[in-house]
């Protein structure tokens, strides 16, 4: 008799607990059952037509694929990075080729939307599925079915299938740059202060910008710093400018921002030591530190086993500005020249100020905007006398007298490498 034996509580109490954890492996064996590979067809070639878009719809017009990854921190998987509606979507499977044998193997993907939708109908997700163990498959296709012609379906490279040594300290990444962006002065200010700062690349997840901008991102590209990232996002959905469904009731958030973090992190994940999360208007600015270098190595023999760095975000008013280093050459360049802006604001009361992040790429799994939502370690609130984000932006408060605001000329330290960097840049390209 499994729970005979002396009627107390406690023994209940035992024999409920063993039950429980019995009845739990038991489901979560089969669970994984039911999601190993399994083959459906040998001797074949894989004959799909190799898709290479950065964005593509699947036939059920409710799935999207950016890319896939390989991903053996657990155990070996491809994670597929897309957009999926939330209800809609309830199951999908990734088709394997094996080569040389021409084996196809089926395998039940586990569907992970990301919790940070901010109540729009479409999120990012992750579409999970274990590999076949007999081979290390180049492609995957992702179909509502397990049966089917995987002949008729898009081929997708899963990239990071082989090992590689971290190539650059920092890969800064910039999602999703739209509305026709036109900040040209600042833009290519904060390219050259990334450089200093000690990024080596910088990705930029492109909708639309200015045809001036267009001819800065060439420069860049050229240069070796800059990696465009095509983002046609506004031709698969009805896309917001807004953070929240609750203003502006649309498909999806932002342009897609989370989804494109979220691909940035993995698609350097082997690439890059670290990765700067931040928008085009924001710097990571050390404080005690003259670069990242020193500061992330100061920050990680700190804080030993943590992945995930997080900055304060302050606001530098663009309309507050100071008469020093008005360079007449640049008054022609659109955009803000944020050496003219050292004023920031207070903190609010009761007023969390979000942030921005410096992260180890191998040690997230999923990341938001202002905080990492699944990771392997830590995760730490860098203090505001190390490092802030220096946001040049339209005000906050803008009610504020000027005397009120706090005077940081913090970035002034650069102003000599900066200035001459970026005349460099503007003669190249604008001037």
């Amino acid at each position: 008799m499994l729970c005979g034996g002396k009627k107390s509580y406690f023994a209940a109490a035992v024999c409920i607990i063993s039950l429980t954890s019995m009845v739990t492996l038991s489901y979560l064996r089969l669970q994984r059952l039911s999601h190993l590979p399994k083959i459906i067809q040998e001797g074949s070639r894989c004959r799909g037509k190799i898709n290479n878009s950065t964005i593509t719809a699947l036939k059920d017009n409710r799935t999207f694929i950016i890319a896939p990854y390989f991903d053996d921190r657990e155990s070996k998987v491809t994670r597929v990075i897309g957009i999926v509606h939330h209800e809609d979507v309830k199951q999908l499977y990734c088709w394997f080729c094996c080569q040389p044998d021409g084996k196809i193997y089926v395998a039940k993907a586990k569907i992970d939307v990301h919790s940070d939708r901010f109540g729009f109908p479409y999120g990012a997700a992750d579409i999970i599925c274990l590999e076949p163990e007999s081979c290390d498959p180049t492609h995957v296709s992702i179909h509502q079915s397990p049966r089917g012609n995987i002949d008729q379906l898009p081929r997708f490279e899963i990239k990071n299938r082989k090992a590689e040594a971290s190539s650059v300290d920092f890969t800064v990444c910039i999602s999703a740059m739209f509305g026709n962006y036109n900040n040209v002065l600042q833009f290519i200010q904060s390219m050259e202060m990334y450089k200093i700062l000690g990024a080596q690349k910088v990705m930029i997840y492109k909708n639309n910008c200015s045809h001036l901008m267009e001819k800065v991102l060439k420069f860049y590209a050229e240069e070796g710093t800059v990696e465009i990232i095509p983002w046609p996002i506004d031709s698969h959905f009805k896309v917001s400018s807004k953070w929240h469904f609750s203003m502006d009731a649309k498909d999806i958030g932002y342009y897609g921002q989370i989804t494109a973090l979220n691909d940035c992190i993995y698609r350097n994940m082997q690439r890059s030591k670290f990765v700067v999360l931040n928008d085009a208007d924001e710097i990571i600015l050390p404080l005690k530190h003259p670069d990242w270098k020193t500061m992330m190595s100061s920050l990680q023999e700190q804080n030993p086993g943590t992945g995930i760095f997080l900055f304060e975000n302050h606001i530098f008013p663009e309309t507050i500005s100071t008469h020093v280093f008005n360079i007449s050459a640049w008054n022609t360049v659109p955009g803000v020249n944020i050496l003219q802006h050292v004023h920031r604001e207070p903190d609010r009361k009761g007023v969390f100020n979000p942030r921005k992040m410096i992260i180890d790429p191998r040690k997230v799994i999923q990341t938001s905007v202002h905080s990492v939502l699944l990771a392997y370690g830590n995760s730490v609130n860098v203090p505001m006398d190390v490092a802030l984000v220096y946001h040049c932006r339209e005000p906050l408060q803008g009610n504020l007298p000027r005397e009120s605001l706090i005077r940081d000329t913090t970035l002034w330290r650069y102003n000599s490498s900066l200035i001459m960097n970026v005349n460099k840049v503007l003669y190249q390209t604008v001037l």
